[in-house]
């Protein structure tokens, strides 16, 4: 099939690549000219795993092109994918469809066939059926063009993988037509037996902010936890992990630790907000104020903690911040908890040296202040303080024993909860981290063994799982 992909940021270039990478031809259509450059050279003007070698294998292959041209992509395809931000608006709350808009307007009037135009930003409820209005009063004479709304569910980082083997397809669509059309776009994925839900547009819209909202509740559902534990002298990991053990939970984003941020989850559940007070329902999902708020207080939490560690002031303090980006395999620093924290390190006057394995000229970009290294330990020079803030593996693999040998005070704060805490004390280290005790208690031989219990009565406890134990649920 033909078809364009417009808007060639994060989602819409892995859309367009991976689309023709499974046979379809392709026009990527963008108003930025060095983006469409980049791109049609084979080079991915982001961070994204993977994306790089398939740009190659399908511009050499001519499945794959890009344009700044709407009126090129009219000509090219009848089939329209709408791939543009949506991000919050400057003066509220509300998604931002400006952008989405802009396309629709720009696009419409050129239309010289009837048309399918498909949106996959995430939008609040109602967008399409307001675009397909905005659409009918803008074709030519004659022209009949429909909106649908196929929502994506991309991570950063594996947003290669979620499009070529997604976990559900979600097909918002008013008539069979435009069924029977997405459905032969990806049929690859339909064969390989990709579960596909075919509903109406406000319920794929849907979807994908209640889908935004739910995992941001787990988030920070575990973050409060984590600071009752605080309070408490309570173990958070232990405590998730025992919590990953029903069925009914899940362990996945149940991860204390600095909170979400990019550029999709704190917009999206704001939006969500919005558009229910839009509708009257606001009450219904009153919850989610808290839930940004509760994700917004592990920022202030982390310096106030950092504060503690380094005598009660941070002026003047050396900080060794490990991570910029939002989340590890990305570069991406839109709404970084990492950087938020590391401008209020720098508002107290703290002296922060920041250190990222792809993020550091977008960081740059964002924050001017702290000094950017490339090196883990030229960051850690001298340091009074080093915080881990995003769980990038090749903070994992850092040598305890080694950075000690180049910090002024071996103390570590790690608001990921992702490093050893043994092996950094074993190395020398003062070691915190939010929901877990200063010094975390081994458990003894007698806590941890298995006991055989009576079949008659059946499993009545376990020991605790061990990260990796493909039966605990813990991550990998």
């Amino acid at each position: 099939m033909r078809l364009t992909v417009i808007g060639t940021g994060y989602l819409g270039a892995v859309h367009a690549a991976c689309m023709a990478d499974i046979g379809h031809d392709v026009l990527g259509v963008d108003t930025d000219t060095r983006k469409i450059e980049a791109l049609a050279a084979g080079r991915a003007p982001f961070f994204e795993p993977g994306l790089p070698e398939i740009l190659v294998r399908n511009t050499r292959a001519g499945r794959l092109r890009f344009t700044t041209s709407l009126q090129e992509a009219a000509d090219f395809a009848d089939l329209h994918f709408v791939c543009v931000g949506t991000p919050q608006r400057a003066d509220g709350l509300a998604a931002d469809l400006s952008h989405v808009e802009a396309v629709v307007d720009g696009l419409a009037p050129l239309l010289t066939r009837d048309s399918l135009i498909v949106g996959k930003s995430t939008v609040p409820v109602g967008t399409t059926r307001a675009l397909a209005r905005r659409v009918a009063a803008q074709v030519p004479p004659g022209i009949e063009a429909e909106v649908a709304w196929n929502p994506e569910f991309l991570r950063e980082g594996f947003a290669v993988q979620d499009t070529l083997r997604p976990d559900r397809l979600v097909l918002g669509v008013s008539s069979p037509r435009a069924d029977q059309v997405l459905r032969q776009v990806y049929a690859p994925m339909l064969q390989a037996g990709i579960a596909c839900i075919s509903t109406d547009p406000a319920t794929a819209e849907l979807v994908k902010t209640a889908a935004n909202s739910f995992l941001a509740t787990k988030i920070s559902f575990i973050n409060a936890m984590a600071e009752v534990c605080d309070a408490s002298g309570a173990d958070v990991v232990t405590l998730a992990d025992a919590l990953g053990h029903d069925a009914r939970i899940g362990r996945r984003f149940l991860s204390a630790g600095l909170g979400f941020g990019g550029g999709c989850l704190p917009k999206d559940i704001r939006a969500f907000l919005a558009r229910a007070e839009e509708l009257k329902v606001g009450e219904a999902v009153s919850f989610l104020h808290q839930i940004d708020r509760i994700n917004e207080r592990q920022r202030r939490r982390t310096v106030d903690l950092a504060g503690q560690l380094v005598g009660g002031t941070l002026d003047g303090q050396r900080i060794a911040v490990l991570g910029a980006t939002f989340k590890p395999d990305s570069d991406d620093v839109r709404d970084s908890p990492a950087l938020a924290v590391t401008a209020a390190l720098l508002d107290q006057g703290a002296d922060v040296r920041v250190h990222d394995p792809e993020g550091l000229d977008n960081a740059r970009a964002a924050l001017p202040g702290p000094a950017y290294c490339d090196d883990v330990v030229e960051t850690c020079q001298d340091a009074d303080l080093v915080l881990h803030l995003t769980e990038w593996p090749h903070y994992r693999a850092l040598d305890p024993r080694e950075l000690a040998q180049v910090v002024r005070s071996p103390r570590l704060l790690d608001a990921r909860n992702a490093l050893d805490p043994t092996a950094w004390r074993a190395g020398g280290w003062h070691v915190r981290a939010l929901g877990r005790p200063a010094h975390v208690p081994q458990p003894t031989a007698a806590a941890t063994m298995r006991v055989t219990i009576p079949q008659a009565l059946g499993p009545v406890c376990a020991a605790a799982p061990t990260p990796g134990d493909p039966l605990s649920g813990a991550p990998k």
